[in-house]
């Protein structure tokens, strides 16, 4: 069985190149743009190249070229997708590559199988109570527009692909991953805070923070993308031994460095998104509308979570939280970080 994997030089792609070539039967492809970084690729080149994996160059930007990535391809783990940029560079490079991607697999004789990887800001966490479990039976996002553009892009990617699924009968398994970190990574999660000029602000409090080590979050994936009782169902992704948004921040601070930092209690960060929307509104944009109460609600509202459903697949964690947050920081301490 050989396998693709989009987004291979990216920092999740990456890891999941890695555990797909460790344990593959067949090739594994890894698909990265012309003339992009290949730096995490390199660092285990070696490795990956004794397990017959081959970089192929190529884009989704058209059907044409997603048809030449899909050549001999058996399961296609779609990991690429844009993380940041303007609204029109998110549709672009999330939601119309994946239509090409889409279309491509249907115009194989035998379409292959398809592995999207979500995310947890597909959910409207807005419209739970505090204290909701987050699970794969969470209703989804019924107003996009109101969070950022990033959800808005994978919120549209996803109904792509069911629709895809639901029209063309095509194989498809769905992974929600919750904060992808590990070394190599991004800093704090926006769930935890928020960085301003001169201060730091603490959002999160003692809500708990759905973490997945990177390497666990590959596990996740490589594991229900093999798996033929996988096809058709979706999967959250989180680790088990989960910290609070303080116990992260205090490790953080504790193993990198400290913060100037405040703690915003979740009833006055809500009270105080209120006055920030309504004098964006009055003043035509001229204060930019950082919080809003919808954003505040579906990110720093007490929410707990359940990855049940993927153990029950036979995940299970390997790198422990104490474990991941020791490796990000060490190699956070040895960065510059805004």
């Amino acid at each position: 069985m050989s396998v693709l994997v989009t987004g291979a030089n990216g920092f999740l792609g990456s890891a999941l190149a890695r555990r797909l070539a460790a344990s593959s039967r067949g090739p594994v492809f890894g698909l990265v743009r012309p003339g992009s970084d290949r730096k995490r690729l390199e660092g285990s080149g070696n490795a990956l190249e004794a397990r017959a994996f081959r970089l192929r160059q190529g884009t989704l930007s058209s059907r044409s070229e997603a048809e030449r990535a899909l050549d001999g391809v058996d399961t296609v783990y779609h990991v690429a997708a844009a993380m940041n940029g303007t609204a029109a560079d998110l549709c672009l490079n999330t939601v119309v590559a994946s239509k090409h991607l889409l279309d491509a697999a249907l115009a194989r004789s035998r379409a292959p199988r398809l592995v999207l990887v979500s995310s947890f800001s597909v959910y409207g966490a807005a419209a739970l109570p505090p204290g909701a479990v987050i699970d794969e039976r969470t209703p989804l996002e019924q107003r996009p527009e109101r969070r950022d553009l990033y959800s808005q892009a994978k919120i549209r990617q996803e109904r792509l692909f069911r629709e895809y699924q639901e029209r063309h009968g095509l194989e498809l398994v769905v992974l929600r991953p919750g904060v992808i970190y590990g070394p190599g990574g991004g800093g704090i999660s926006s769930r935890v805070g928020l960085q301003l000029p001169g201060i730091y602000l603490r959002l999160g409090g003692h809500n708990l923070l759905p973490l997945t080590y990177v390497d666990n979050c590959a596990e996740a994936i490589a594991l229900a993308g093999a798996a033929d009782s996988a096809v058709g169902q979706t999967f959250n992704v989180h680790d088990d031994d989960l910290p609070t948004c303080a116990e992260f921040f205090s490790e953080f601070e504790r193993q990198v460095r400290p913060l100037r930092a405040v703690s915003v209690p979740y009833p006055v960060l809500l009270a105080g998104s209120w006055l920030v929307e309504s004098y964006h509104r009055r003043s035509r944009g001229q204060l930019p509308a950082i919080f809003t109460p919808y954003k505040t609600r579906a990110l720093w509202k007490p929410q707990r979570f359940s990855n049940q459903k993927l153990r029950s697949l036979g995940w299970a964690q390997t790198v422990s939280s104490a474990e991941g947050m020791r490796r990000t920081f060490r190699e956070l301490s040895s960065r510059k970080l805004p």
